[in-house]
């Protein structure tokens, strides 16, 4: 029996967040729901303190399942699209 370690990197751009208060408060809110909901590791990365520029989200999620590591981290991925930022992903699994 192993463990499974799957990541992945979520770009997301704010071109509507005007001050970087509001951005800050739309990344603090986004990520309290993501860890609380899907009981995820999740931290920001590389130019957060620039308001219209990229932010980094990099989530983790561990499991003895390769299939549902990668199930969660999709479930992740939607509900972060549903928030209706700009956004791509990475996939390390």
């Amino acid at each position: 029996m192993g463990m499974i370690v799957g990541l992945r990197v979520v770009e997301l751009n704010f071109p509507y967040a005007q001050p970087i208060k509001e951005k800050r408060r739309i990344l603090v809110s986004l990520k309290t729901k993501l860890h609380n909901r899907f009981d995820i590791s999740i931290v920001e990365a590389d130019e957060s303190h620039l308001w219209q520029k990229k932010t980094f989200l990099g989530v983790a999620s561990v499991g003895n399942e390769a299939g549902r590591v990668n199930q969660t981290l999709n479930q992740v991925y939607v509900q972060v699209a549903s928030r209706e930022l700009s956004l791509s992903q990475i996939d390390l699994i």
